[in-house]
């Protein structure tokens, strides 16, 4: 007897395979049969024609944190996710040291915009190594599926303590981190992630730890990697990284290379399909250079109390420095200071997160009950109508509301038709919903439902099969797991259950739900009928259903070659 059967469904296997019509049982937490007509099970779903396919691979994702209170990592197993892998840009929270706790919780609070108070309040510190990490996911147990990478901010400041935002490492240093990555890849590591993103900036705007690297410490810890045999190196790529470096590591690493963030700018509109040709062009001689892509318009719900999007701004680094209300809004009253920022977003467009698009930020909820008539309106709007250059529009208005308005930005990825080339092409990694990080800016964990419903239903810029294979079978191979990914008889029962005619994220909403009481946005699924992990189910048509302390999910710390 089965423990489950999903009766009459369109089988979508992974594979990119046109679907096939049938049953499938699952029994010990594993697939055991896809056919007609399967036999008797404890329960069963009757699907009628609903589309059965294996739970999403989110590969970039930042529930390092969030996963050591909230062991299902809400809400992204309500929106088909089955496996997250944590870790991704390197901004990871072990190995940590007692001292340093502190330190990198501030650092995440910047970087990537999480709730001081909620970290405090919330994370549990029940290990110091990155082993030790992994071994207490595993015996807290988890919801969904989860690998994690070995970070290299963490492991710089395990090395250097507060130095390591400051200065190059030493050899010695460096070969203590190289111990480090071994360590880690030994534990379960999927791989090795780091940043030289310009953007990613820690407490007061100085540099995550991993931007201080040098070639020798880069070098050195992708082949410790490497070395393993096993493993991807994960990299979230500044300006002054180029695709023929990152190929030079992942032919000394003999790995793949994951390169994010790949996102069209209407101001630079060449430069992805630059580094797309690129990473392809890499490929063709052999090498295993990936680019990692959203299906998602990078958008930002954002106040000026914490304005991220401008944040990767050389100019704007006195704001971030500020301590408190009144120490920022003196800086943006500074016409000096205006003038900085103007001549920077000016002389850098096409290259910041921010690039003077004032057409595409708005005005979301106003703190004065008098300006509503002003919500949905456009800054360049706005600014226009008063007489104002747009930047000093913002900041009046902001100071005007004691830096309270909500504003959102529709920053990058907003042109379908560029944005469809780029999700076609078949070999680019579509994910960065960022999950579990910008809590307040944004919420794309339901990026695998808007690519099978918006792009594939809507726009057929990719069929059906080959959607749900981008969001399954592709990064399960990507990443070397090995038991998941595919519907096949012996493999894990991660699956999905939705109505390809409806299927979609539903619209975002604020909760109030972190630890202290801190905000977040959130969303819920559409045309979504059933997720089950390790054929446990965690969810249904109405939404998350599992029982929280039932925790279905595997620590994956064994990936193929």
């Amino acid at each position: 007897m089965f423990d489950l059967v999903i009766k009459d469904a369109e089988i979508h296997d992974g594979s990119g395979a046109k679907p096939v019509h049938g049953d499938l049982g699952v029994r010990d937490g594993k697939i055991a049969a896809i056919g007609p007509n399967l036999g008797a099970a404890r329960e069963t779903v009757k699907a009628e024609g609903l589309a059965l396919a294996p739970g999403i691979i989110d590969g970039h994702t930042h529930y390092d944190a969030q996963i050591t209170w909230d062991p299902f990592v809400d809400p992204s197993p309500a929106l088909g996710v089955t496996t997250a892998i944590l870790g991704n840009c390197g901004f990871t929270i072990a190995p940590c040291k007692p001292a340093d706790r502190d330190l990198t919780m501030r650092h995440l609070t910047h970087v990537e915009g999480m709730s001081l108070d909620a970290l405090r309040a919330g994370i549990n510190w029940g290990f110091e190594s990155f082993p030790q990490y992994l071994d207490m996911l595993e015996k807290n147990g988890v919801g969904p599926n989860v690998a994690c990478f070995a970070g290299h901010s963490a492991i710089r400041t395990w090395v250097m303590g507060e130095e390591a935002t400051e200065r190059t490492a030493t050899d010695e240093e460096i070969a203590r981190m190289v111990a480090l990555v071994r360590e880690g890849m030994a534990a379960g590591a999927v791989g090795f992630a780091s940043s030289t993103a310009e953007a990613h900036n820690g407490e007061g705007g100085t540099p995550m730890p991993s931007r201080l690297a040098d070639d020798r410490e880069l070098r050195a810890l992708v082949r410790a990697m490497g070395d393993s045999g096993r493993g991807v190196y994960m990299l979230t790529k500044g300006s002054k990284t180029s695709i023929p470096y990152l190929e030079e590591l992942a032919v000394e690493a003999r790995r793949p290379v994951v390169i994010a963030a790949l996102f069209h700018s209407n101001t630079n509109p060449t430069a992805a399909f630059t580094t797309l040709d690129q990473v392809n062009a890499a490929r063709g001689r052999g090498r295993q250079l990936v680019a990692q892509t959203s299906c998602c318009p990078l958008s930002m719900d954002f106040t000026f109390k914490s304005p991220y999007l401008f944040e990767s701004m050389e100019s704007w680094k006195p704001a971030m420095a500020a301590h408190g209300d009144e120490a920022l809004k003196k800086i943006y009253r500074d016409p000096s200071w205006r003038g900085a920022v103007k001549r920077e977003i000016e002389a850098a467009r096409g290259r910041l997160v921010f690039n003077g698009e004032w057409d595409k930020l708005f005005i979301v909820e106003t703190a004065k009950p008098e300006n509503r008539k002003l919500e949905g309106a456009t800054l360049a709007q706005l600014a226009a109508a008063a007489g104002k250059e747009p930047l000093d529009f913002i900041l009046d208005f902001a100071l005007s509301e004691d830096l309270d308005t909500q504003f959102v930005a529709q920053l990058l990825h907003n042109d379908e038709k560029a944005v469809g080339k780029i999700l076609a092409d078949p070999n680019t990694h579509i994910s960065l919903s960022d999950a579990g990080a910008h809590l307040t800016f944004f919420c794309d964990a339901g990026f695998g439902l808007h690519l099978m419903g918006h792009w594939s239903r809507d726009l057929g810029v990719l069929d059906l099969p080959n959607a749900v294979h981008r969001l399954t079978g592709q990064p399960a191979k990507l990443f070397g797991i090995q038991d998941r990914g595919f519907l096949r008889e012996g493999l894990a029962a991660d699956l999905m259950l939705f109505d390809p005619k409806t299927v979609a994220r539903g619209p975002k909403r604020r909760a109030h739900d972190l630890p202290a009481g801190a905000a977040r946005l959130t969303a819920g699924a559409i045309g979504l009928h059933g997720v089950w992990i390790n054929g446990a189910r965690a969810a249904d048509e109405k939404g998350f259903c599992a029982d929280p302390a039932s925790r279905p999910g595997k620590v994956l710390r064994s990936f193929a070659a």
